[in-house]
């Protein structure tokens, strides 16, 4: 006892495969809704018998096939496409389990489903992630439906429609249009295929804002391309990645982080020097939400760059930093980077005056680079040293000062006093975050300020 539940195709009987043909050659009984028939009627035994039934009737065939096969027949069920897809097999398969038939034998044959010809009538398509999602909400409740079709839209797959509307379902593809609007744009490109390798066969290719669902009925199946997906001549194209290829070398690599810190930030009401600056800092962190902690006076990052660009000086509070920030841009304007944390003088200052060796070489630099660009990482203590000498030291005229100690001891309030500072630019990382690789991405912004531009439109 068998039965073989065997896909037709999409019409044409050039696209059966040859064993279907050869299960419908040999069955006793072919059950299916009466439409299918036709497809592969010059292939049936003059004797089989033909069993059909209307749509909505997918169970009473699956039991009229167990019956058939109890009588010890060969039945085939057909259904038009592949018939794992919206298809009998599922039916079938169920029924038989749930009734426990084990002595019946069951085989799948497939077909080529509609999506696959009308991909291959509109060229390459489905060149990426894929989905096929029906509108018929008989077996289905619409909530789910709409789940998936929510799911689909958000994750950019090339969508094909099955069951996209009948007489009674005429609203569900408007709605389906809505949500994909809401995530795509309106050119996505849309194909209607209608009868697809059949002798009535209409094709017709719009985008997703100009699609009218009044174009469509149950005999169409609808693609929808994904982001990247375009038209050529009559043909639409999905191609393989969503760039060429992955970035592989250093600077490919570090470009395409930047694009997609860049992404996530673009829409921040912040000038686009203070969104560079967050994009390296971010870059540096690997913290997309970093953005939240940052603060700066306004354009702070512009006049550093001005600074910077004709070899003004930097003083970092530890050498850290100083590795951090990137020797080529240095090189190119001639700028200096000061780190007085080690000489003896600042360690000798630091055991008379009972302060760390962090602050007591900041001190011993705001002597000899009064106008630098001076940049704490690390130390608190130096930060204080700082604002300190801000207020009561008049010939310390720093161009600015990056504020982004580390830690949990006075860090806060060290930021706090820079923060209140009025007579020269800061950058703050607020709260514990910060530390030396943060500082110096700060200053590489300074320095790279010009490739903002190729990441934000002004």
């Amino acid at each position: 006892m068998k039965i073989t539940v065997a896909g037709l195709g999409p019409g044409d009987i050039n696209y059966m495969l040859p064993v279907v043909k050869h299960a419908l050659q040999k069955a006793d009984v072919i059950i299916g809704y009466d439409y299918y028939f036709q497809f592969g009627a010059s292939l049936f035994k003059a004797d089989a018998e033909l069993i059909s039934m209307p749509l909505g009737k997918e169970e009473a065939r699956a039991h009229k096939a167990i019956k058939k096969a109890k009588e010890d027949k060969y039945v085939v069920v057909i259904g038009s496409g592949d018939a794992s897809i919206y298809a009998m097999a599922a039916i079938v398969y169920e029924v038989v389990s749930k009734e426990n038939h084990t002595d019946i034998e069951l085989e799948t044959l497939p077909g080529v489903s509609a999506f696959l010809a009308a991909g291959s009538k509109l060229g390459a398509p489905l060149g990426h992630d894929f989905c096929c999602i029906s509108l018929s909400d008989l077996m289905t409740p619409w909530k789910k439906i709409e789940q998936r079709i929510k799911a689909a839209a958000m994750g950019d797959f090339v969508t094909s429609l099955y069951n996209p509307k009948s007489q009674k379902r005429h609203w569900q593809l408007g709605r389906l249009q809505k949500i994909f609007l809401s995530e795509r744009s309106p050119s996505t490109p849309v194909a209607i295929i209608r009868h697809v390798t059949r002798p009535e066969e209409e094709l017709k290719i719009t985008t997703l804002g100009e699609f009218n669902p009044e174009d469509v009925d149950m005999f169409c199946l609808v693609m929808i391309g994904n982001s990247q997906t375009y038209r050529f001549k009559d043909y639409l194209i999905t191609p393989r990645g969503y760039l060429n290829r992955k970035p592989h070398t250093g600077k490919e690599i570090q470009q395409e982080s930047f694009r997609i810190v860049t992404e996530h930030i673009t829409d921040l009401p912040f000038s686009i020097p203070d969104k560079w600056a967050m994009t390296r800092v971010i870059h540096t962190t690997g913290i997309l939400e970093d953005f939240n902690y940052y603060s700066a006076t306004p354009k702070a990052i512009e006049n550093w760059h001005t600074h910077l660009k004709t070899g003004g000086e930097i003083v970092t509070d530890v050498t850290m930093v100083k590795a951090g920030i990137t020797k080529a841009f240095t090189a190119e304007y001639g700028n200096q980077v000061h780190c007085l944390l080690n000489d003896e003088d600042a360690q000798e200052l630091a055991r008379l005056e009972n302060i760390t060796r962090s602050q007591a070489g900041i001190r011993k630099a705001i002597k000899k680079y009064p106008n630098a660009l001076y940049v704490v990482g690390n130390a608190p203590t130096a930060l204080f040293e700082i604002v300190e000498q801000l207020r009561d030291n008049a010939s310390f005229k720093p161009v600015g000062i990056v504020g982004v100690p580390v830690g949990f001891v006075n860090v806060l309030e060290s930021k706090e006093q820079l923060s209140q500072i009025k007579n020269t630019d800061w950058v703050i990382i607020e709260g514990n975050r910060g530390g030396s690789n943060v500082a110096a991405a700060i200053v590489n912004a300074a320095f790279t300020l010009p490739e903002a531009s190729t990441y934000f439109k002004s």
